[in-house]
C-alpha cells in the first residue's frame, strides 16, 4: 500500500471572470469567461504499522470577510468541504502552507491543535518591507500573516528550508516566482506521483500555453517553477493538480465538489484543453 491512499480536492470557493484576466499576456480568447474554482486539498496516509494516519491538510482557504472584500463567491465554506469529506478539523495535526496569499493562508483559526509549514523565504518575504509596495502587498491579507506569526510563537510554525520530505509519500519542492517561498507537493499514489501544484500553476493552461498568471515577484522564475512543477508529475497533466482550475473537478472522479485526485481523470486532461 502506498502511504499516501486519497488525495480530495476540496471545493470552496468561485470567482467569475474572462480569460484575459488570468494571463500575463493578451491572449486571443481574452472575453470567453474562465472563472477559478479555490480549492484546499486534503492529503489522506496510512502505514503498515498503525494503520490509517491523520490527514495532511494542504491550505487553509478563506471565509466570508475576504470573499465580500474581494467579489469571491463561498460555495461551500472550508470547515463543511472537511466535514464531507470526513475530516474532523479539530483532529488536523499538520497543515502545509503552499504560500501566504489571503486565498491558501486565509484560515488558520480552523486548525488550533495543528503545526503549519511553510518556507523560510515565504513568511520573511510576507513580513518584510516588500509589502510596503501596494501591489506586491494586494494577494496578502494582513491579519493571517499576524496569525501565523502568533503561532510561530507558540512553537506551532515549523519552516522548511528549499526542498524537504514531509513524511513517507509526501516531498515538499520550492517553486518560487509566484511568491518567494511557494512549495508545491508530491506525494506517492497507487498511480505515481501526483502534484499538488498550488499557484506554480493556477490553470493547466497557463502551463500549456506558457503564459504566467499576472501575479508574480519573478516572471522568469515563475517560469521555472511551472516547469519544475511539470516535470515533478512526470510530464504528465494527469498527474499535475493545479491550483485554481474547474477542470479539476470536471475531470477527475467528483461528488459533492470533492475530487480523487489520487485516482486517474476520466479523459486525459490534454484531450479535454
Amino acid at each position: 500500500m502506498p502511504p499516501v491512499t486519497r488525495i480530495d480536492a476540496i471545493r470552496y470557493a468561485r470567482h467569475e471572470r474572462p480569460a484575459g484576466d488570468n494571463f500575463a499576456a493578451p491572449v486571443d480568447d481574452h472575453d470567453l469567461p474562465m472563472p477559478l474554482d479555490y480549492y484546499v486539498w486534503a492529503i489522506h496516509r496510512a502505514d503498515d504499522e498503525t494503520g490509517s494516519l491523520p490527514p495532511v491538510i494542504v491550505d487553509t482557504g478563506f471565509g466570508e470577510a475576504a470573499a465580500v472584500a474581494r467579489g469571491r463567491t463561498i460555495t461551500r465554506p472550508v470547515i463543511e468541504g472537511l466535514r464531507d469529506a470526513g475530516i474532523d478539523h479539530l483532529s488536523v495535526e499538520d497543515v502545509i502552507l503552499t504560500h501566504l496569499h489571503y486565498d491558501h493562508a486565509g484560515s488558520l483559526s480552523l486548525f488550533p491543535n495543528a503545526r503549519f509549514h511553510v518556507q523560510d523565504a515565504e513568511l520573511a518575504f510576507a513580513t518584510s518591507r516588500r509589502v510596503l509596495d501596494r501591489a506586491t502587498r494586494a494577494p496578502f491579507d494582513g491579519e493571517p500573516v499576524a496569525d501565523l506569526v502568533r503561532k510561530l510563537y507558540r512553537d506551532h510554525v515549523v519552516f522548511h528550508d528549499g526542498d524537504a520530505e514531509f513524511a513517507p509519500g509526501i516531498g515538499l519542492r520550492l517553486a518560487s516566482g509566484h511568491t518567494a517561498g511557494l512549495q508545491v507537493v508530491c506525494c506517492e499514489t497507487a498511480r505515481g506521483t501526483v502534484v499538488l501544484a498550488s499557484d506554480a500553476a493556477h490553470l493547466y493552461a497557463n502551463v500549456t500555453r506558457g503564459l504566467a498568471f499576472p501575479i508574480f515577484i519573478d516572471q522568469p522564475d515563475y517560469a521555472r517553477a511551472q516547469q519544475r512543477a511539470l516535470a515533478l508529475a512526470g510530464g504528465s497533466l494527469d498527474h499535475l493538480i493545479p491550483g485554481h482550475d474547474p477542470l479539476v473537478l470536471q475531470g477527475f472522479p467528483a461528488e459533492n465538489d470533492i475530487a480523487r485526485v489520487d485516482l486517474p481523470p476520466h479523459t486525459s486532461i490534454a484531450d479535454m484543453l
